[in-house]
């Protein structure tokens, strides 16, 4: 496993798929990060350790799901799902009084706020579609990925491929269905 060493966090989570030992090369390269990320969040080592244990389960439970697309590497996924099992937690925390600490500005610059909520949430959103969308047939991923992604209108989508508004709005419609088949089977 000494060559595992000098691959990629995404080649590695896919040798994993076949081989379980190789994700141990992943837990090395991001548990202390990882660690030290979740007690900003809950304030609590104890509980950021259970948070980690449980990030890097739905890490190898999903790896199998996971493809590496422009915008979203593996890391960025990994610690979306690390920040998503922190908040998770430490609202469970704070709903039992048991959260006391206050966030660093490290954290809060993760958490939208009023100003910048809707730059964060798209950005989040486009993360998530090229995610599902890598996952489609191409022909339909493209459609989606020209609309949603690359923002294009009808018309313009249309122009591209030499054909109607309405063959583009149709192609988009079953596009979408695929998109929310593959969601549902995602969705964890």
């Amino acid at each position: 496993m000494d060559s595992a060493s000098i691959k990629s966090d995404e080649e590695i989570l896919a040798l994993s798929v076949d081989s379980p030992t190789f994700f141990s090369v992943l837990v090395d390269r991001y548990q202390q990060a990882f660690l030290r990320r979740a007690e900003r969040i809950v304030g609590e080592r104890e509980e950021a350790e259970d948070i980690v244990q449980g990030t890097f389960t739905k890490i190898y439970v999903n790896a199998a799901r996971f493809k590496s697309v422009p915008g979203a590497s593996f890391k960025s996924w990994a610690y979306k799902i690390l920040h998503n099992t922190a908040f998770t937690s430490y609202q469970g925390l704070r709903k039992k009084g048991n959260a006391t600490v206050t966030l660093e500005t490290e954290i809060y610059e993760i958490l939208p706020d009023a100003s910048s909520e809707i730059f964060h949430r798209k950005r989040e959103l486009s993360d998530y579609i090229a995610s599902v969308i890598s996952r489609m047939p191409s022909s339909l991923g493209r459609m989606l990925k020209l609309y949603f992604l690359e923002d294009k209108s009808h018309k313009e989508i249309a122009e591209m491929e030499h054909t109607s508004v309405g063959a583009i709005k149709t192609r988009i419609h079953r596009a979408k269905k695929e998109f929310k088949k593959i969601e549902t089977l995602l969705a964890w």
